[in-house]
């Protein structure tokens, strides 16, 4: 178990608390200690050269900051996965930059590495950003080698994706930092352009000592593929500098002379602030699971001026269907509302489950989404859908299905973030990681599962005694307290949104009041990649 999740938060400054705590020891990657090493060396760190290279002043999106964050402890964890990425801007040119972090295992990947790795590259490719490696990595961690090495999804793909991304007309840049090693020599060398830092980067196949073991032949690493040898022998890396800082410098003016793709065309007007400040909107989501709440309110606090244009606000009233801008951008909003609701029928729903008339709703509006080019933004805080015979003989699964359809087919691009409950089919159809959201985003109070702690556990107890009482094992109410507790605190800690977080089934954990960030800088990265398809949904039944 996690001891990082046993002492549960009470309020949302807590939570707030300890997401910057988690995320300021995320920083320093393998330690102080690892840090100095590297500026002893003459190197900056992952980090470092990422803050060198940006714009000053500029915004920075960090993605997967908390990938493996609990995970591979008996080999001494691995933060942030041993790679730190994100879009920010070069020469006012939005991009997607990836840096190995040397102070964690030398940069070794491990599998959430390469998981991370071919998300960066997903982004790029998604969204038509130029993509920048900042590569200073010791290769694949081998004990772990069986989980990275050979699937479609492992070390490999990412080849495949500098080849993808070369065709595509992506622009590749890569920096050799410090070590680059086996077939991860690949990947600078398939970018367009590769350049090296003297005496601390270098690049080959096999290292002095499995070349030794391998042909029997002594010689040292600097000679074998350091900066000297491969810019002015192999012609492998095209240009070599003296240190970091004027490499970076370089990458920079690579960028200052780039010329300007088509954009998609998203609308985009004067930026407002919201009706509701910052402040105020942490305090209206409540920390109790249950307790309804208006997400008008929330939305209030998310765009511009407050201002949500919504469409059919007296029909289907657990979802929320409209149209505002954030930060200027127009966008689509489709939020589960938590408050309990009353139809036109007098009857009364409960708020954050999708019942047929709001499905139905979702999916018209989608379909509009896409009529008029306007991205989508899905706000999650949902239990699913209703069940019950009442719902089946109303054709709840029809109408999800209808929903979903829409969602999967939509060719807009969409954005997510979890506020709250994310269960069972209430994910898929509210945009989850598996129907390929630009960006996925969870506030601390998310909890992502196929159903909430409370139900899950009693189930899984239910399911343990009957497999104890078969085997002849007695079963006091003691005991089931004391397993019940035990599963309980095991479902728990996987409702964290630091687990999702850790596995990159979302993008990030972050502070509600940098939404609206997330979503500007979501959609102005979209907006660098024109749309090719046409919205088609194909069969859906009505």
């Amino acid at each position: 178990m996690n001891p990082n999740n046993t002492q549960k938060p009470k309020t949302m400054e807590q939570l707030l608390q300890n997401l910057q705590t988690k995320y300021d020891q995320v920083k320093l990657g393998g330690g102080l200690s690892r840090i100095k090493k590297e500026h002893e060396k003459g190197k900056l760190t992952a980090r470092e050269r990422i803050n060198y290279l940006i714009d000053e002043g500029s915004r920075f999106l960090e993605v997967g900051a908390f990938a493996a964050d609990g995970m591979y402890e008996e080999e001494g964890g691995c933060p942030s996965a041993g790679v730190v990425t994100g879009i920010g801007y070069v020469k006012n040119r939005m991009c997607v930059i990836v840096a190995n972090d040397a102070t964690v295992k030398a940069g070794a990947w491990f599998p959430m590495t390469a998981k991370k790795n071919l998300r960066a590259q997903e982004i790029a490719m998604e969204n038509h950003l130029p993509i920048i490696y900042l590569v200073d990595s010791a290769g694949v961690f081998l004990p772990m080698q069986n989980e990275i090495f050979p699937d479609k999804e492992h070390f490999g793909r990412q080849f495949r994706n500098n080849a993808k991304m070369s065709a595509m007309g992506i622009v590749q840049i890569a920096a050799i930092m410090g070590s680059c090693v086996a077939g991860g020599a690949y990947l600078p060398i398939m970018s367009d352009e590769a350049m090296i830092v003297d005496k601390t980067g270098s690049i080959f196949l096999a290292g002095s000592y499995l070349v030794k073991a391998a042909i029997g032949e002594s010689v040292d690493n600097e000679t074998l593929g350091g900066a000297t040898t491969h810019c002015e022998i192999s012609g492998v890396t095209d240009n070599k500098y003296d240190s970091d800082q004027e490499c970076l410098d370089e990458i920079r003016k690579i960028f200052e002379k780039l010329g300007h793709n088509q954009t998609a065309g998203f609308d985009r007007a004067e930026p407002k602030e919201p009706s509701i400040s910052p402040e105020k909107l942490i305090e209206i989501f409540p920390m109790e699971r249950v307790k309804p709440y208006d997400m008008n309110e929330v939305i209030s606090g998310l765009v511009d001026g407050g201002e949500l244009d919504e469409y059919k606000k007296d029909y289907g009233k657990t979802l929320i269907c409209g149209t505002a801008r954030i930060d200027g951008w127009a966008v689509g909003i489709v939020a589960n509302q938590r408050k309990i609701v009353k139809t036109a029928k007098g009857e009364m729903q409960m708020g954050g489950v999708i019942y047929s008339d709001s499905a139905d709703k979702a999916a018209r509006f989608i379909m509009n989404c896409n009529q008029r080019k306007i991205p989508l933004l899905f706000l999650q805080d949902v239990s699913g859908f209703m069940v019950g015979s009442k719902a089946e003989h109303g054709g709840i699964i029809k109408d999800g299905a209808k929903m979903v359809n829409a969602m999967a087919n939509s060719v807009v691009p969409k954005f997510t973030i979890v506020l709250g409950n994310s269960y069972g089919a209430g994910n898929y159809a509210m945009c989850g990681k598996a129907y390929d959201p630009r960006l996925i985003y969870s506030w601390p109070t998310a909890q992502m599962a196929v159903m909430s702690g409370a139900s899950s556990a009693k189930t899984l107890l239910q399911i343990k005694v009957a497999s104890l009482k078969k085997k002849g094992q007695v079963i006091s109410p003691e005991d089931e307290k004391i397993l019940l507790d035990e599963i309980t605190d095991k479902y728990n800690e996987e409702l964290s949104p630091f687990y999702a977080a850790s596995r990159l089934w979302v993008d990030g954990v972050i502070d509600p009041r940098e939404t609206r960030k997330v979503i500007s800088m979501g959609i102005e990265a979209a907006n660098h990649a024109p749309i090719s398809e046409r919205f088609n949904v194909g069969v859906i039944q009505t």
